[in-house]
């Protein structure tokens, strides 16, 4: 199989969808690699490592996505890339359908098979492509938000931790799963106070039995919702509906009774956000304010640690690209039912039934 890396072109994004073991391993199963000229820089690999490996570099992105049989990326194709792309072409990265209906439409209208990290699923049910970029979004949400509380952020001027004789700022995470754990846990480890929300009760009895004492769990229902956002110095959203749309847990009036000066790292903005004042931001221009809350409403939070995000990705990923340039996408999704799940779009079709609810497909 032909399988094609561009250059990530979302705003502020370092990532790379394939590492130059990658490329040895696929060329080594007897497949044909085309990487984008300069597309590992970000993550710090350079394209004499990829030729090393066995890639053939090419020097644009459309060349790319006419010889491509398999195009392998980080984030959804943009706007730029969807006139690209070719009806029957695998493409496989993260797509987050369900929070934008032009990208979702545009992907149908090209007729791409759209297999999706973010849905497939392994024999236990877990996400493993979703993993290990949400335990970066996760520790990246504590540490963008502490950022966010300091004054010249236009946040209250606390330290997350506190020092001695000062108490530390109250943290809320709604969500207690993998983002949210790992934000949990390094709030936790900065000496915030910090409650963590969901509405699996085995769940929060795990981390009650796990989390450091200076971590509540409380069960998440609208009032519990209000109540705390209404004390937190920051808030982190990292509520997860595999492949839907995000549930808004937060509504403006909510918003106008917090702190002036808190903070909100809206986490799941890529699956449109929790929160009803949320709106994707970028790197370069990542917070805004409404209601005197500073908002942080990165779409692609681990695209700033490129390197690290990298390597966790595809550590995860690999396997996956593996199989499907070797099998191709029939036998790919009939191995089990968790590799189906991944499949989220073929011939013009919605197969992903969140997606589908998300805009009445």
């Amino acid at each position: 199989m032909i399988i094609g890396i561009p250059c990530e072109v979302k705003r502020d994004e370092y990532r790379v969808a394939v590492l130059p073991v990658g490329v040895q391993l696929l060329t080594g199963d007897g497949h044909r690699v085309l990487l984008q000229k300069g597309a590992g820089l970000g993550s710090g690999y350079d394209d004499a490592s990829y030729a090393q490996a066995g890639a053939t570099l090419i020097d644009s992105a459309a060349e790319i996505y006419d010889q491509a049989q398999l195009v392998m990326k980080v984030k959804e194709p943009q706007v730029e890339e969807i006139a690209l792309l070719r009806p029957d072409q695998i493409v496989f990265c993260y797509f987050h359908f369900a929070g934008s209906r032009q990208l979702t439409q545009g992907c149908l209208d090209r007729g791409i098979v759209a297999v999706a990290y973010e849905t497939l699923s392994d024999e236990q049910g877990q996400l493993p492509l979703l993993t290990p970029m949400s335990e970066v979004a996760g520790k990246m949400s504590i540490q963008e938000g502490a950022k966010c509380l300091e004054k010249p952020m236009m946040g209250r001027g606390i330290l997350l931790g506190g020092v001695a004789g000062v108490e530390p700022a109250k943290v809320l995470i709604i969500g207690a799963g993998v983002v949210g754990t790992n934000a949990a846990r390094v709030a936790a480890g900065l000496g915030a106070s910090v409650v963590i929300m969901d509405i699996n009760l085995k769940r929060l009895r795990y981390l009650e039995e796990t989390m450091p004492p200076n971590v509540t769990t409380v069960y998440c229902d609208p009032h519990a919702v209000a109540q705390h956002a209404r004390l937190s110095d920051l808030v982190v959203g990292a509520v997860l509906i595999p492949g839907a749309k995000t549930p808004r847990l937060i509504n403006r009036e909510t918003v106008k009774e917090m702190k002036k000066g808190a903070a909100l790292v809206d986490v799941c903005i890529d699956q449109g956000g929790c929160c009803e004042t949320s709106h994707v931001t970028t790197h370069s221009d990542p917070v805004f304010i409404v209601e005197d809350v500073v908002h942080y409403c990165v779409a692609n939070m681990p695209g700033a640690v490129g390197r690290t995000s990298s390597q966790a990705l595809c550590n995860a990923t690999l396997p996956y690209c593996r199989e499907l340039a070797a099998l191709g996408i029939d036998d790919f999704t009939s191995k089990s039912p968790g590799r189906a799940a991944a499949l989220n779009m073929r011939r013009s079709e919605v197969l992903c039934t969140a997606v589908a609810d998300a805009f009445q497909l």
